[in-house]
């Protein structure tokens, strides 16, 4: 059996094919008749120009007559801009007029150019996801009959009914005209609340990438390193331990209402590029052609930074400057804050340094997503989290970061994943701009902190009073005994609410919704205990349940997400002292361990033998000498699946038999 594994193992994966598609476009491209069409793919994956395939193919094939594309922020537009695809064999290139990409410099009244454009000859439309939601507003559903809308970074999106976004594609679906392209390398937001409605969800066709097979595809990238390293002064002082200046570079820094803040934004900008410049702040000039800063290192060696936290009149030359950002010697290090997170393209990133804790998964695997293109010469992509020192013990702080290790894997095989909350003193010193913070969250987490002393009073003491009430309630048990009428979102974003509201008349409508997740949350998660659909009682076990379609009332978030103690590993590599406290770093995350990991949870999901494995066996080689690729635990055939999982198993045998 173990020359048959090697020769399975052996099939050629990657590259592009006959018409210049990767193998994560070319699987995209496979669904693109499907009118509602998710794909989850990591971030450099390729989803804007499989996008490009998908729209055009609609547009020339399949009788659609427009493409509108809508993006979170202006600089993620540069993605979808007119780009050549005849030369590699496609059958059309793509174009956008630079009338109708409204993610440029300039121009107003962008409204009224969506309306103009829907009743133009023009073919595609780019434009942030505020100006199609304006866009909706005005014009309906109707206006979009006949197109393509397709919504890059869809997490965004939100089941909540205040979800505008949410409420836009729930529209266009209803309506029934619309083809909807939704994108996304994080399908999940960190929180009880999910992207789609599962009535909605169940109506798209799902294509799923993962980080593995994106590795396993790059020609030069092969390996993701995690770093978190801690400091007890500010960080501007042990920043010279973690920044790499040989190593393109996005440096985040804190908001400067974060404890690890000392001073405000703009000042820790200029502490930054006094570093850089060794000292010497003379050696920091700023060039008027591009906005960048020039900074000549002792050396003599001169390092361009891009300087995304100015607001002043630099910032449009700045970002004008990063489109044409090409060649590894162009650009050094980008020094950012809210921006340079999500869908920002810059092929050379070989290090995303994060100041701070991060307390959504989904920000977090889209910081990575920036260092993890494939670029010639770069075999390496690493991830550094610079975070206040706790007080509390280092054997406590390393399970913590193995736990958040674990997370941020599963995160990367576009698995779900909700991990625990701790909470840690730190030895940050007080900051004049504010207080420090009595304890600050280690772990990815589902809820922000409470906004205030009354929510937080509610959330840690008044619960378990708060949730029998709700069991009580009796409209709430009237909709569970009507499935039929009240949807699983309905109960969850309208009913819940107001029986929250009606218990605590004192609450605003912000802190209620916190209330309600809290709830949720725990119902879900802490109690770890659930009613199944057969059972003849709607109300088990301290959880709601309904009998339709085997959906619970409150959305049974824990069938989704994985559960951290089921994942028996240690990918802690090291941990090493350092000057101004110490630092745990990662193993290397490549295509075997993240394989292993899929293995390992698709195991969980569907329980299969040894002699299960073995009896598929045959009909994996048979799949891989007919198909000419390997079975995919992702794909959309339960068959394949199947034998995904069973080729898995056995590759476990192989590594453990040597």
């Amino acid at each position: 059996m173990r020359n048959l594994v090697t020769h399975v193992c052996g099939t050629q994966r990657g590259g592009v094919d006959d018409i210049g598609m990767r193998e994560m476009q070319s699987r995209a491209f496979d669904a693109r008749n499907s009118q509602y069409l998710l794909i989850k793919a990591p971030p450099a994956s390729g989803k804007s120009r499989a996008l490009m395939y998908i729209g055009l193919d609609k547009i020339t094939k399949q009788g659609l007559k427009k493409v509108v594309v809508a993006v979170p922020e202006r600089t993620i537009g540069n993605s979808f801009k007119t780009t050549p695809l005849k030369s590699d064999g496609f059958f059309a290139d793509w174009i956008v007029t630079p009338k109708y990409n409204l993610t440029t410099a300039g121009g107003g009244r962008k409204t009224e150019a969506v309306a103009e454009f829907l009743s133009s000859d023009e073919a595609v439309l780019v434009c942030t996801h505020a100006t199609l939601r304006f866009a909706y507003e005005k014009l309906g559903a109707p206006a979009f009959a006949d197109c393509v809308v397709a919504i890059d970074e869809f997490h965004h999106t939100s089941a909540d009914a205040e979800s505008k976004l949410g409420e836009l594609v729930r529209g266009l679906m209803g309506n029934g005209k619309t083809h909807v392209v939704a994108m996304t390398g994080s399908y999940f937001r960190g929180d009880t609340m999910p992207v789609l409605r599962p009535e909605d969800e169940n109506r798209f066709t799902r294509v799923t990438y993962t980080y593995y097979e994106q590795l396993a595809s790059y020609e030069y990238l092969k390996k993701l390193g995690i770093g978190y390293h801690f400091y007890s002064e500010s960080y501007i002082k042990a920043i010279e331990e973690v920044l790499d200046l040989s190593k393109r570079t996005i440096i985040h820094i804190p908001s400067v209402n974060s404890a690890e803040s000392p001073k405000g934004k703009n000042e820790q900008v200029d502490d930054l590029l006094e570093f850089i410049a060794d000292g010497d702040a003379s050696q920091v000039v700023r060039d008027a052609a591009t906005g960048f800063y020039h900074i000549t290192r002792p050396d003599g060696k001169v390092l361009k930074v891009a300087d995304l936290v100015d607001d002043s009149p630099y910032r449009e030359t700045v970002l004008a400057s990063l489109r044409h950002v090409e060649q590894r010697e162009d650009l050094d290090v980008i020094i950012a804050l809210g921006m340079a997170k999500e869908g920002f393209d810059w092929i050379w990133c070989e290090h995303v340094l994060t100041v701070g804790y991060r307390n959504s998964m989904t920000e977090v695997i889209q910081i990575i997503g920036r260092a993890t293109r494939d670029a010639p010469g770069k075999t390496h992509a690493q991830f550094t989290n610079l975070v206040a020192e706790p007080v509390d013990e280092k054997s406590e702080v390393t399970e913590a970061v193995n736990n958040m290790l674990k997370a941020i894997s599963v995160s990367l095989i576009m698995e779900q994943v909700l991990a625990p909350n701790f909470n840690f003193k730190t030895k940050v010193p007080e900051s004049p701009l504010h207080e420090p913070a009595p304890g600050v969250p280690l772990y990815v987490k589902g809820l922000q902190e409470p906004s205030s002393d009354r929510v937080k009073e509610i959330v840690e003491d008044q619960l378990d009073e708060l949730k029998v009430e709700l069991f009580q309630n009796h409209f709430i048990r009237l909709a569970m005994s009507q499935p039929d009428v009240y949807t699983p979102a309905e109960i969850n974003t309208q009913i819940i609410p107001m029986a929250i509201a009606k218990r605590y008349p004192d609450l605003t409508d912000s802190q209620v919704n916190e209330v309600r997740h809290a709830v949720l949350l725990d119902l879900n998660f802490k109690n770890a205990v659930s009613a199944e659909p057969s059972d003849p009682d709607p109300e088990i076990n301290g959880e709601l349940t309904t009998k339709r379609e085997g959906e619970n009332i409150l959305i049974k978030l824990a069938r989704k997400f994985v559960n951290l103690d089921d994942l028996s590993i240690d990918l802690i590599d090291s941990i090493n002292p350092f000057e101004h406290a110490y630092e745990i770093l990662s193993k290397n995350l490549d295509e075997r361990i993240l394989r292993a990991i899929h293995g390992s949870i698709a195991a969980s999901r569907l329980p299969m033998s040894d002699q299960e494995a073995a009896m598929l066996w045959p009909s994996v080689k048979a799949f891989v000498q007919g198909r000419g690729h390997e079975p995919n635990i992702n794909a959309q055939d339960p068959r394949e699946q199947r034998l995904a999982h069973a080729l898995s198993i056995i590759r476990s045998a192989k590594r453990a038999t040597g």
